[in-house]
């Protein structure tokens, strides 16, 4: 059976973007959640839903996944843009696994160095554009859709693509 993990920050994930996904996938495959908080403890969405954490994020080893998901929201950049997530990302890419983020996620994949050249979107409005700026800054062809489709790396927009962006991957899983 393929594997499929999300990563989600400790608090403020955006609880769309994982419950949504999450319920379409674990129907036919393994999930699993990972997050920047110890192993079995609770994660905290931005709109009060709680998550099962199975694996600190730390400790994922990127060979038991067929796919690997980043969940967006408020706390994404104040908790996952760092180091660890992009090494996760890099080595997902280099093993030619399926990657994935949604809403502000994706700019995590961009400063990974695994959007360079691959189509892929992002949150943003009409009075922010920063996100847009840091794909394009690091190599990646923005796309304005709710869900783009490069290779192996699926990008969606925000919470209103959720049931789209998780009907993609699983796509994408069974082919």
């Amino acid at each position: 059976m393929k594997k499929v993990l999300f990563i989600i920050a400790k608090q403020g994930f955006r609880d769309e973007e994982y419950f949504i996904p999450k319920s379409i996938l674990e129907e036919k495959f393994e999930v699993k959640t990972a997050s920047n908080s110890k192993e079995k403890s609770i994660a905290l969405g931005f709109l009060g839903g709680e998550a099962e954490v199975d694996i600190n994020y730390e400790d994922i080893n990127v060979d038991d996944f067929d796919a690997i998901i980043f969940v967006g929201g408020q706390g994404a950049l104040k908790n996952l843009d760092n180091e660890i997530s992009y090494k996760i990302a890099q080595e997902a890419m280099n093993k030619n696994k399926i990657l994935c983020a949604i809403c502000i996620a994706p700019v995590i994949l961009a400063k990974a160095g695994v959007l360079k050249d691959k189509k892929a979107t992002v949150w943003h409005s009409n009075f922010d554009k920063a996100p847009i700026k840091i794909l394009e800054e690091n190599g990646a062809i923005f796309v304005d859709e709710d869900v783009v489709e490069d290779g192996n790396i699926i990008t969606a927009n925000g919470p209103n693509a959720a049931e789209e962006f998780g009907k993609k991957i699983l796509k994408k899983l069974e082919s």
